[in-house]
């Protein structure tokens, strides 16, 4: 859902980079993005087995609990799965200070709203803002819980022509194969149509704030 919230709306923001500091990560830490981003299971577990240990830590001795810490922990990677998705996004710093300064964020948060926020709050020597960031996470949130909405409003043979498409990858010929089109130009035309569509669905619950 999320691929095709990128490629239908257009919904890609403008380069960023997280200046942790004046070292650019490592290679292998790069490799390690890479590999986040393409979903590789290796790369998920070698950040997990580096870094939740040190978060763990943290919540515990900040009023949390482990489930607290993997909860913060999930949504740091998340948010890091979506940077690394993008061409335009530099990481200037470790991924350990990166995941770190999102999850402390994510838990004072959290504790200022159970009001336990102590001022007294163990910490590390790396960390950076992130606050715009994890604004930026949770608007789009938002944002890709309106396309699910509107993706399950749209009906066939819409929905799963962008599938197809944006999605499987499939190209004019086969759409056109597979829905049933005389030709490749009139399954383009239907996509455009169904494109049209849904982009009127979306931004019409998106402007009433739903």
């Amino acid at each position: 859902m999320k691929n095709i919230f990128w490629s239908i709306l257009g919904y890609f923001y403008p380069p960023h980079s997280i200046n942790c500091s004046k070292v650019k990560a490592e290679q292998n830490e790069q490799a390690l993005l890479k590999g986040l981003a393409n979903n590789e299971s290796k790369a998920i577990e070698t950040i997990y087995k580096d870094n939740f240990s040190m978060v763990q830590a943290f919540v515990l001795n900040n009023n949390g609990s482990y489930d607290d810490a993997r909860d913060v922990f999930q949504e740091a990677i998340i948010a890091l799965y979506e940077k690394a998705q993008s061409e335009s996004f530099v990481l200037t710093c470790q991924i350990k200070t990166y995941v770190y300064s999102i999850c402390r964020r994510l838990w004072l948060k959290k504790l200022q709203q159970l009001g336990r926020f102590s001022n007294q709050v163990d910490n590390l020597d790396e960390t950076v803002p992130v606050e715009e960031d994890l604004e930026i996470h949770e608007k789009r949130n938002a944002e890709f819980a309106i396309m699910d909405r509107a993706m399950k409003s749209l009906g066939e043979p819409c929905k799963s022509l962008l599938e197809g498409y944006y999605l499987k990858k499939m190209g004019m010929q086969e759409l056109a194969a597979e829905f049933g089109y005389t030709n490749a130009d009139n399954a383009k035309n239907q996509k455009y149509k169904c494109l049209m569509r849904l982009k009127k669905l979306f931004f019409s619950q998106y402007n009433i704030g739903e």
